[in-house]
C-alpha cells in the first residue's frame, strides 16, 4: 500500500465556505509548488519553515484517525493536496462512511472520489478549467481593491454557477479597499458572490487539537498576520 507525506492531522470545524461551522477532521498533506507569498501553511513547503521530519501514512491509517473522532466529514487540504494521488485515501474514508472534502488551488488534475470540492485559484498557477467546472464552491482570495474584477475576468467564464466566496487575504482583513470591494460586489452583484472570512482563526479552534501545528508566520512577521 502506498503512503502520503502528511504535515498534520487535527480535529476542528470547517471555518470557511458552505460547510462553515461543521465538525471536520483535517488531513493536511505536505508539499506545494504554488507557493503563495501570503501562505498560512508555509510549513508544507517553505524552506525556512519545513519541519525536520515529515511522516508518511497509509490511507487506512489516516482514515482510522479520522473516524476516531465525531467529525461530520474529512477535509483533505495542503499545501497542495492534488500533487498526490488521493484515490486510496478517499476510498478508505468512504469505506468508513465518512464524506470526503477537498480544498485545492485547482492547478493540478484531481485524483480521487470527493463528495465536495472547494477550488481556491491562485495567480501563481491558474486552475485547470475542468477543475473549476467540477468545483462545488469557489473561494477567491482578495488581495487589493482590484482583485475582485481581475478574478471575475479570469474565472467567471469557466465556472458553472457555483457559489463564489470572496475572502480577504488575512493580512489585509482591515484594509478598507479590500473589505469595501467585497461588500460592494456582494451588494451590487448578488449571486454567485458571497462575503467570506476565516472564522476558525477568530475562534482559534485548530489549536485546541494537539495534532495541529502552529500557524506559520510566513516571513516571520506576526504583525501583518502571516
Amino acid at each position: 500500500m502506498s503512503t502520503l507525506p502528511i504535515y498534520e492531522t487535527f480535529y476542528a470545524w470547517q471555518g470557511e465556505g458552505c460547510h462553515m461551522g461543521r465538525a471536520a477532521f483535517f488531513i493536511r498533506t505536505f508539499g506545494c509548488p504554488v507557493k503563495c507569498p501570503w501562505c498560512d501553511s508555509a510549513g508544507t513547503w517553505h524552506p525556512d519553515w519545513v519541519p525536520e521530519k515529515i511522516e508518511r501514512f497509509s490511507a487506512d491509517e489516516l482514515a482510522d484517525r479520522a473516524v476516531a473522532h465525531r467529525a461530520e466529514f474529512a477535509v483533505i487540504t495542503g499545501g497542495e493536496p492534488t500533487i498526490h494521488d488521493l484515490t486510496e485515501l478517499t476510498a478508505a474514508l468512504h469505506r468508513r462512511d465518512l464524506p470526503t472534502h477537498l480544498e485545492t488551488s485547482g492547478s493540478f488534475p484531481i485524483k480521487g472520489d470527493f463528495d465536495w470540492i472547494t477550488v481556491s485559484p491562485k495567480w501563481a498557477k491558474l486552475p485547470l478549467p475542468e477543475n473549476l467546472r467540477r468545483a462545488n464552491e469557489i473561494k477567491l482570495i482578495i488581495e487589493d481593491g482590484e482583485s475582485v474584477e481581475k478574478w471575475r475576468a479570469q474565472v467567471s467564464p469557466l465556472t458553472a454557477g457555483q457559489v463564489v466566496w470572496l475572502h480577504p487575504e488575512w493580512s489585509k482583513r482591515e484594509d478598507p479597499a479590500v473589505m469595501n470591494s467585497i461588500s460592494v460586489t456582494v451588494k451590487t452583484q448578488g449571486h454567485p458572490f458571497r462575503a467570506g472570512y476565516q472564522l476558525h482563526r477568530v475562534y482559534n479552534v485548530d489549536s485546541l487539537d494537539s495534532g495541529a501545528r502552529p500557524i506559520i508566520p510566513l516571513g516571520g512577521n506576526l504583525e501583518i498576520g502571516y
